[in-house]
Formats: C-alpha cells, structure tokens, sequence
C-alpha cells in the first residue's frame, strides 16, 4: 500500500489531512454492482469560507442522475471550491467550513455524525493532474481502495474489477500486458484514465472531475470527453471546464458561476441543459461569457 508521504505528494492541493481519506473507500463488496440510476444531488442555499472568507454564495441547484453537468466560470469565482464542497474534499483545509445542505439519496452529506470519508466513498474525485501512486503498479493503482476497506477480497474478484474497471476507463487494451509495471510508465492521458479507473472501482455514484483533460494534448482530451459520454450512463457526473468547447461536447448540463468583483464570493447565476445556455442564457452575464466578451 502508498505511503502517507505518497498520498500526501499525489493528491492535488488538499492540505494537511489523514491520506486514507482521499482513498474511495467501498462500503460493502456486494454494493461494487453497475449503477443503472445514479444519485441526484440536491444543493441548497450552500455557502463556503475558509475561515472570515466567503469563497461561495448560496448555491441552490439540482444536479440530475445519469448526466454530466459542467461547471463554467472565470478564474477565481468557485467552480473548482464547489466542486470540492460536493464531496467535503474542501474540508481537509482546516479553515474550511460550509452552511447549507447538500443532499444525495435521501442524506445531508453536512448532516451532524455524517463520516466525510463515507461521502468520499460515494463521491469520487478526479483531478486536474494525473495522480497515480507513484509507486504502485498499474494494477495495484486500481487495486488500492478495494484493498484498503477489504483486505480479505479474493485475488480471483479482484483481477476481475481491475479489469472491468480499466474497460470501463477505456484503457485495458493498452496496459493487459504491463500491469504489473508503475502506472508512471503511462502516459499523461493514459495516467488520467488510470486515475478514473481508480475512481470507478469501488463504483461511486457520483464522479467529480476537476478540469481533467485541461494538462492533456487534443487526442487525449477527446477520449477523456468520450469516456464522460459513456460513464454518464453509470454515474452522475460534474466536470469543471474552462474549454467552452468541451462542456457543449460533454455535457448535459451547464452551471455558469460569476463573480462580480474581486473580494466577493463567487456566486451562480444560472443551470440549464446545455444547449440553452450556450445558445440562448436567461442572464446578460453568462450570455458575455459564453461570447467571450469576458472571462
């Protein structure tokens, strides 16, 4: 298994924290099943600080199952925050804090006793950067959080879904004959399909994916764009996106945030299928940034 040291270098911008938390934890083995209707979240009235500040004002949406809805904004006005406060990934900075409720499958993630490490285990996460452990191997890449909360798993049950899940990252194919070889072997976008290989595995029922193909060459973005088509019949999806183009390629949905100014929170203005929001928005504001005259 990685170290504390390694988890600690590959996780993207987390702070201080126990690396166990950031492992997609299973909750039984019997739960790691397809998921023909994946969970809608509800977010209300959702306010984010880090410590006196206030990084994200009072977010009320739905975010619908089996869908990929994309995060749009400028620099700056709380995508990626948000994104990160859908699974209390934002808590392991100590300073932050959130009010308001996030609800999936009936549950208040932010309920008092809720476990954040239970919602991780729900609510995967893909980062911008490819992480890998870098000492781990192909195989024991994917491997990790099913070995971690169920060490008694058969060998036989689990070559079985490190391979179901390396199809489903549409990467088994590349690396069947070198799984036993460092995942840093791998190149960038085959390392990004391994991170969401690693993320599926334990079968969330959402996958958040923070700018995931923004490091990658164009070939490389486009098979991740076409793997967020498919997984979307698994998973609720959230994707931040800086790339116009790629949220009107990948997604069903768009969440356009703003700020107004520099200092305040960021906010957001509107959600609507995607196709209304590119082609016709309800506000002036994401009509000028779908436009490009700002942002």
């Amino acid at each position: 298994m990685p170290s504390e040291t390694e988890f600690e270098k590959v996780v993207d911008g987390v702070g201080e924290h126990s690396p166990l938390d950031l492992i997609e934890r299973p909750t039984k083995p019997a739960e790691r099943q397809v998921t023909e209707v994946a969970s809608t979240i509800e977010v209300t009235n959702l306010d984010i600080y880090y410590g006196a500040f206030h990084a994200v004002a009072d977010v009320n949406m739905t975010i619908p199952p089996n869908a990929a809805t994309a995060l749009i904004g400028s620099s700056g006005c709380g995508k990626s925050t948000f994104l990160r406060a859908i699974n209390r990934m934002h808590e392991l900075t100590a300073t932050a804090r959130a009010e308001g409720s996030i609800v999936m499958d009936g549950q208040d993630i932010y309920a008092p006793g809720v476990d954040p490490v239970e919602v991780r285990s729900k609510i995967g996460m893909v980062f911008q950067q490819p992480n890998p452990f870098p000492t781990m191997s192909v195989y024991d890449n994917v491997a990790a959080g099913l070995k971690l909360n169920n060490r008694k798993i058969k060998k036989a049950e689990l070559d079985e879904i490190v391979e179901k899940s390396l199809r489903g990252a549409h990467l088994w194919n590349e690396v069947k004959d070198r799984l036993n070889r460092s995942g840093m072997d791998l190149s960038g976008g085959q390392q990004q399909r391994l991170c969401i290989a690693r993320a599926i595995a334990v079968e969330p029922a959402v996958l958040l994916m923070d700018e995931p193909a923004s490091a990658l060459d164009p070939i490389s973005t486009l098979a991740i764009e076409e793997l967020i088509s498919e997984l979307k019949h698994r998973f609720t999806i959230v994707i931040v996106t800086h790339n116009m183009q790629q949220a009107t390629r990948a997604s069903d949905y768009t969440a356009f945030f703003n700020i107004e100014q520099s200092g305040q929170p960021g906010r957001m203005v509107e959600m609507d299928r995607t196709e209304k929001i590119f082609s016709n928005p309800t506000h002036q504001a994401t009509e000028d940034y779908v436009s490009g005259r700002f942002g």
